[in-house]
């Protein structure tokens, strides 16, 4: 497990952070991937979505680091993608959000190449509940 840069905030709230940056934006089959019980794994918590068209993508991430910021003045450790915009990813440390286009995501399928992790499904109605 890595050290997450700000003690303040946990790994479990700025994954619904992140998650909830992809619902404003209308990404779609949200999936949160607890990677904490799996041995080597990279970060506590892979977060994915899926968009129709490179201005979605670009949207959601851009909405991702915007709630993420407002929420707990953390910018992305790393990011990669945004040029492309076909898989864009926002590395929070302890987070790393996936947001693909939907041929790119199955073609990488991180779901079966992570396939130890307890995989939860995320839809819009849950938009209220996340912190």
């Amino acid at each position: 497990m890595r050290i997450n840069k700000s003690n303040e905030f946990s790994a479990e709230q700025i994954r619904d952070f992140v998650v909830r940056g992809m619902l404003e934006k209308k990404g779609q089959d949200i999936v949160v991937m607890d990677l904490r019980n799996v041995k080597n794994a990279i970060c506590d918590y892979f977060v994915l979505c899926s968009g129709n068209s490179d201005t979605q993508i670009d949207a959601i991430s851009t909405s991702i680091e915007e709630e993420v910021y407002k929420a707990s003045r953390q910018d992305p450790w790393h990011k990669e993608g945004k040029l492309n915009r076909e898989w864009i990813l926002l590395d929070y440390v302890d987070v790393v959000a996936h947001v693909f286009k939907k041929d790119r995501r199955s073609f990488y399928d991180l779901e079966q190449l992570w396939g130890d992790a307890e995989i939860q499904h995320i839809d819009e109605s849950m938009l209220a509940t996340v912190s």
